[in-house]
């Protein structure tokens, strides 16, 4: 059975290698990425422990480990952390899109 630990786990290990290997990107030796992270993960622990404390977002237990951070399951932070590395991966790429020049 294809469970939400694995798919986390493989996105993590997934957006990971993309990001060193391919893009080979510096992005986690930057103070910037952390502090974006950190902000990123505390307003997602907020958000998920709220939705999972108040039972609006329930989980299979069956699909999951069961370790839990305010409430939500810690495969949660798996997939936070991918999503937010993966779009700073290609912002890094591509650069900020360039000012429209006056007339």
């Amino acid at each position: 059975m294809i469970t939400y630990t694995l798919i986390a786990a493989v996105m993590l290990v997934a957006v990971f290698v993309f990001g060193i290997s391919v893009l080979k990107s510096e992005l986690f030796s930057t103070s910037r990425f952390w502090i974006a992270y950190g902000i990123v993960v505390f307003f997602q622990l907020v958000t998920n422990g709220y939705l999972t404390g108040q039972h609006i977002v329930l989980y299979n237990p069956e699909a999951i480990t069961g370790a839990r951070i305010a409430f939500a399951p810690i495969e949660d932070l798996f997939f936070g952390f991918s999503l937010v590395t993966l779009a700073m991966f290609v912002w890094e790429k591509i650069g900020p899109s360039p000012k429209p020049q006056g007339r």
